[in-house]
């Protein structure tokens, strides 16, 4: 359920009521009720909704919009911030990639305006290239990582997230997860407390990174987080829960809901942020108890950080560093480490699954588009997005996908290296936009003997159906200016360009025929 623009359009209100939303939707409306002003994002599931939640709220609370790409958005949010006003960025794990070199820089830099990043990852790789764990790029920058385990906490800690950032001068991560993103549970929500702008910093030491300004920042990113460790050594985010003192579960996240539910009577540390960890709340506990076991999805952060503490900890030895867990999963872990008592077995039915592959959509241009591109005996780069799915049966029509973006750079290196085929990139409209136009430039430059396909079905597709520069309409359905793609590929330098309808295949079959 989204939030209605009648729903939240009352700022003033002061009683508080209860609403079933999902995680996105909680980590929006805490964001709206923290005062955000301007919120920017590209579309990634499962992080999609956050934004689209945001442009139901009123046009004169926050402006939210969708960018070109993940580093744009944050470069927008960052602005924001710059200027005196909270901000927010979304995407999904992979975005940060994109996002990386704005994100690393201003780390240092901090923030004058709250700056909040929220960031969902996708353990099981439900929709995505891999399965990375954004914790790591927390440790990696010094910026503290908030996990949520439910919307309640998602909206509440988005909401602390904000106070953070501005008390701390940093960024702040508010990490989600698929299960979290699109769980729905009740929400008691609030109004939303302005907070005026607080002017532009006129401090270019803080704000400009050049080499002599670096220096000294790293040093006050190092002081911040000694002063974050010790925030969290009491923080009220962390929940010692006391029980069977024989073992503890340390846990994080969606994780903490299945802890509970193997194990209702265990002694469990909760922790509200996996970065920075409380060094002291951390050894206190497990002194509490005889055996320490970390529930943690992916890669073992805080497992690694225990044992760097020299605390011995069992983790990775029991549960899986990959996939998405389940009460299930735990549970056999749990039996494993020998503190449950295995389940007897029961007799079990065979049953065979019905597989349903993906395929694309009914009646979508891409199914024709790549029956065309088959035929054409091509090298083919392919891209991310819907089209991913030629690769498979019974289009078979790629042959390479890496990243966003990636198809045009990888074709211009197979046809640069000698590949005998004729080289072909497909790439769709929103990605071109994203990550396209430098690859083409490169390929153009570089004079590189390659065809690209550029399929533009006129939307963000793949993560729903959301407007983009290509589109002609805003994230909240408002006139915008229009990208002409042929006009931009000739101011680059392409001189040879077709235009062509997917749905007419002679005229495809034609067209790759030409470009040979």
């Amino acid at each position: 359920m989204q939030a209605s623009p009648e729903a939240v359009g009352a700022s003033q209100q002061e009683a508080t009521d209860v609403r079933p939303l999902t995680g996105n939707e909680a980590i929006a409306r805490g964001a709206w009720e923290a005062g955000v002003r301007v919120a920017a994002a590209y579309p990634g599931t499962p992080s999609t909704e956050i934004m689209e939640s945001l442009a139901h709220y009123p046009a004169e609370d926050l402006h939210a919009q969708w960018s070109t790409n993940e580093k744009v958005a944050l470069d927008v949010a960052i602005g924001a911030s710059f200027a005196g006003s909270r901000a927010l960025a979304s995407m999904k794990h992979v975005g940060l990639n994109v996002a990386a070199d704005a994100f690393m820089s201003q780390a240092y830099i901090g923030v004058n305006g709250g700056l909040v990043i929220a960031i969902c990852d996708d353990p099981g790789i439900h929709s995505s290239q891999n399965e990375q764990d954004t914790r790591i790029f927390g440790q990696f920058a010094t910026v503290p990582v908030l996990e949520p385990s439910d919307a309640q906490e998602a909206l509440d800690l988005t909401k602390l997230a904000f106070d953070l950032s501005e008390q701390f001068d940093t960024m702040v991560i508010v990490r989600g997860t698929t299960r979290l993103s699109h769980t729905r549970s009740p929400v008691a929500i609030g109004p939303r407390r302005e907070h005026p702008s607080r002017g532009f910093n006129e401090s270019p030491a803080k704000n400009v990174m050049i080499p002599a300004h670096a220096r000294r920042r790293h040093t006050a990113v190092l002081e911040r987080e000694s002063k974050l460790k010790e925030y969290f050594e009491t923080s009220p985010i962390n929940r010692w829960e006391t029980g069977d003192a024989s073992f503890g579960v340390i846990t994080a996240g969606t994780c903490y809901p299945y802890v509970r539910e193997v194990l209702p009577n265990a002694s469990v540390l909760k922790l509200g942020a996996s970065w920075p960890l409380p060094e002291g709340l951390l050894r206190r506990y497990c002194e509490s108890v005889e055996r320490v076991f970390v529930v943690e999805e992916l890669e073992p952060v805080i497992e690694k950080e225990l044992r760097a503490l020299g605390i011995k900890a069992e983790g990775k030895q029991f549960f899986p560093r990959e996939g998405e867990f389940s009460p299930e999963i735990l549970r056999a872990g749990f039996e494993k480490a020998g503190v449950l008592e295995p389940r007897p077995k029961r007799e079990s039915w065979a049953i065979e699954p019905l597989v349903r592959p993906p395929v694309l959509c009914a009646g979508c241009p891409h199914t024709s588009s790549f029956m065309a591109v088959r035929a054409s005996g091509a090298r083919v780069a392919g891209d991310i997005g819907c089209y991913t799915l030629a690769c498979l049966d019974p289009l078979r029509g790629l042959d390479t996908t890496v990243s966003m973006g990636s198809s045009i750079g990888n074709a211009t290196g197979m046809a640069l290296a000698g590949e005998p085929k004729p080289v072909m990139a497909t790439i769709g409209d929103s990605t071109f936009l994203h990550a396209g136009i430098p690859s083409l430039i490169n390929a153009v430059y570089n004079q590189a003997n390659i065809t690209v396909l550029l399929l533009d079905n006129h939307i963000t597709a793949m993560t729903g159906g959301q407007e983009h520069p290509g589109t002609g309409k805003t994230l909240r359905g408002d006139p915008a200016p229009k990208v002409d793609y042929e006009a931009l590929v000739r101011a680059i330098g392409v001189t040879w360009v077709r235009t062509v309808d997917s749905y007419d295949l002679a005229a495809m079959y034609q067209i790759l025929r030409a470009c040979r």
